[in-house]
């Protein structure tokens, strides 16, 4: 996503302050990523199912939640710690809501009886949590932070446009969970900015 619609989004969507580059990454002078695994791909495809976009969405953050919890294995900043086991937690709590959901979706069905062997493979962003978890180890806090705002913005992106998709109760569900996403985005913002 180029910077200056990734700016129009976060402004849509109430955030005060967002900035975009004059020349875009060519006017760049700074220093460049070293390359995290590639976010963003297209998870959803137009013609899924509302009970396997629940499902799909679980599967994301279950590998989000994994990929949070496995940082503590390696990271030594105690208080990015504290933050990544914390959005573990929050993960989970998406995983209960995105369950019911399926259930609504899929007329009763346990989403947890649906769900493949290899469930959290992937994570928000479409990336791998093993490629994420063997990248993170010899980066500091500040390249991982930035990883981790890359993933947020995905899914908060992504649950805007689950949302769009839907109507009454499951617009509401989807609105919510991108509404918790961007507090993630603003938690980890924030110890972004503290550490640079």
């Amino acid at each position: 996503m180029r910077s200056r619609a990734a700016a129009a989004i976060l402004s849509d969507s109430g955030f005060n302050t967002a900035f975009t580059m004059q020349g875009g990454i060519r006017a760049w002078e700074g220093l460049v990523a070293a390359g995290p695994p590639e976010a963003g791909m297209a998870y959803f495809g137009d013609a899924v199912k509302p009970d396997e976009l629940a499902m799909l969405a679980w599967i994301l953050e279950e590998g989000s939640r994994t990929f949070y919890l496995r940082l503590d294995e390696f990271l030594h900043d105690d208080e990015a710690r504290h933050l990544f086991q914390s959005l573990a937690k929050a993960e989970e709590s998406h995983e209960k809501t995105l369950a019911e959901l399926y259930k609504t979706f899929s007329g009763g069905s346990a989403l947890k009886e649906k769900l493949p062997a290899q469930k959290n493979e992937f994570m928000e962003g479409g990336v791998r949590v093993d490629e994420s978890l063997l990248w993170a180890r010899d980066k500091d806090v500040t390249s991982i932070l930035e990883f981790a705002i890359s993933l947020e913005t995905n899914s908060y992106d992504l649950y805007i446009k689950m949302g769009r998709r839907f109507e009454g109760d499951a617009r509401k569900v989807f609105s919510l969970l991108g509404n918790e996403e961007k507090k993630h985005l603003e938690r980890l913002a924030g110890l972004l900015e503290k550490k640079v």
